[in-house]
């Protein structure tokens, strides 16, 4: 099935990166006190206090229904999330700023895992995975109204510069019954260091090794084409520009009404984005790391036609140990949130992915052992 189309108002914030920002309303249990979904089981854990975080605005929308969920049962909570981006998260969290940071890409070993380790004193600084989100690759070509296939190897020489021209033989005879028109490409790609980025290189450094010769990369390295900042820059400047083609959350794609294409995975089978073939994919990465720390190694040489390679996952970069104690029930209570099969049910409403249930408790276990 097909992800659903964001909230409107939510869909603004992410878009907007404004401070999502909240205080619990309703009445809420005291410390260790359970509230129940409408499903009737257990997933708040109410705590007093106030949590501070910034970073990814791919799961800006899920964090603001994880708050509004959790201030809704909580009136002695206060949570602020502000976007940003994810490098800004991360800078903010390891000096000492924030109480965790979202990022659309685990922390680089050597001096940013550092700097993120002695910022926490008494233990590492983890990757917690929170939110998967798919990565739709959006194009504006009139007249095309099929879904078009663009494998790892076309988007790899499009966003190059080496293919100009929508009515190149490749794209063609990857579309059988399509006219293409003669009409030149315009591609748009962050310009600010950015985590989709960094994981639509990852997908072209794997799936078209021959062709995408500009490794994996939070920030455009590849020659020509257009920069635009952020995700809605890039969606926007698609829409707008007869020829043009991007890449960003699906969110913008459905938000925007901007068609987005079938991919090739490493075999050059053409994967449709839907929610089922994301989850699938996510649900082959594997789990490298050790001492709670659940940084994702993907699968990109998976043949499953059923999976689709192009995502990201947005993960929570926080303390394993050090945290501070007046805030530390909050932070774990409002993670083990986030983690439960009824916050991680929220998501597909919000444009994004849950995790698959193995990796979700997984993740319940690592926030259950934060100190």
């Amino acid at each position: 099935m097909k992800l659903q189309r964001h909230r409107a108002v939510l869909g603004l914030l992410a878009g907007s990166g404004l401070l999502v920002t909240a205080c619990g309303s309703d009445t809420g249990g005291g410390v260790g006190a359970p509230s129940t979904n409408p499903g009737g089981a257990v997933a708040i854990t109410c705590s007093p206090g106030s949590l501070t975080a910034a970073g990814s605005t791919a799961q800006q929308n899920a964090i603001a229904q994880w708050i509004k969920d959790y201030l809704n049962k909580c009136s002695a909570a206060n949570i602020n999330y502000a976007g940003g981006g994810s490098g800004q998260g991360v800078q903010q969290f390891a000096d000492g700023k924030i109480d965790f940071a979202g990022s659309d890409f685990p922390l680089a070993e050597g001096k940013e895992q550092q700097a993120a380790d002695a910022r926490c004193k008494n233990g590492p600084a983890v990757n917690i995975p929170m939110v998967g989100g798919p990565i739709a690759i959006g194009y504006n070509v009139p007249g095309v109204t099929k879904t078009l296939n663009l494998s790892a190897s076309n988007l790899a020489k499009i966003f190059a510069g080496k293919i100009t021209n929508w009515n190149d033989a490749a794209i063609t005879q990857d579309n059988p019954g399509t006219q293409l028109p003669s009409l030149g490409i315009q591609a748009f790609h962050r310009s600010d260091g950015s985590g989709t980025t960094y994981n639509f290189t990852n997908y072209l450094a794997n799936d078209a090794k021959t062709d995408w010769t500009f490794g994996t990369n939070k920030n455009w390295t590849a020659p020509g084409g257009q920069g635009a900042k952020g995700s809605q820059g890039v969606a926007q400047g698609v829409k707008s520009t007869p020829g043009g083609i991007g890449y960003f959350e699906l969110s913008f794609a459905t938000q925007s009404q901007i068609p987005y294409a079938a991919v090739g995975n490493a075999e050059g089978k053409f994967i449709a984005l839907t929610q089922d073939n994301a989850v699938n994919f996510l649900s082959k990465a594997k789990v490298p790391g050790t001492g709670g720390d659940l940084k994702l190694q993907f699968n990109y040489a998976t043949t499953d036609a059923t999976a689709y390679p192009n995502l990201l996952v947005t993960y929570e970069i926080v303390c394993s140990k050090g945290n501070a104690a007046d805030k530390l029930p909050l932070l774990k209570n409002f993670l083990g949130y986030a983690a439960s099969p009824a916050g991680q049910q929220e998501l597909p409403s919000q444009g994004s992915i849950p995790l698959p249930d193995s990796l979700q408790q997984q993740v319940r276990q690592t926030v259950g052992s934060l100190g």
